[in-house]
């Protein structure tokens, strides 16, 4: 395995995709996203552990219920088995990423909006 490499706050900054899967390995998993003004992720519960970053704007977030608010250059960690939303509740795109541990989604998939999301869980097939 090479590893993967990159400026993610360029990347998540530059990224104008709803989710994009930038590196998938064995146990854990990159991806950027990018919620419109009044969107949301919506409420979901994954049985992993799931790290997100703020590199702009600002949300709502709700974890079990409990909501805070936050915005750039916040991080937040949601253990496997919690509820939670993020709702962009600033007047610019909420751009973040955040690390599955292990991957959640298929390798590679792009959804260019809400609309299009896929509801592809890994399979499996790592990045490299």
């Amino acid at each position: 395995m090479n590893g993967f490499i990159v400026n993610i706050e360029k990347e998540t900054l530059d990224n104008s995709d709803y989710r994009r899967v930038l590196y998938t390995a064995k146990n854990s998993q990159l991806v950027l996203m990018n919620i419109q003004p009044g969107g949301e992720i919506g409420m979901e519960v994954h049985h992993l552990d799931q790290f997100l970053r703020i590199e702009q704007g600002e949300a709502e977030v709700s974890l079990d219920g409990v909501l805070h608010k936050i915005g750039t250059d916040f991080a937040v960690v949601v253990p496997a088995g919690t509820a939670h939303n993020f709702v962009n509740t600033g007047d610019i795109e909420l751009k973040l990423y955040s690390i599955y541990s292990p991957p959640e989604h298929k390798d590679g998939i792009v959804e260019h909006n809400k609309a299009d999301e896929i509801e592809e869980h890994f399979d499996g097939k790592t990045t490299e």
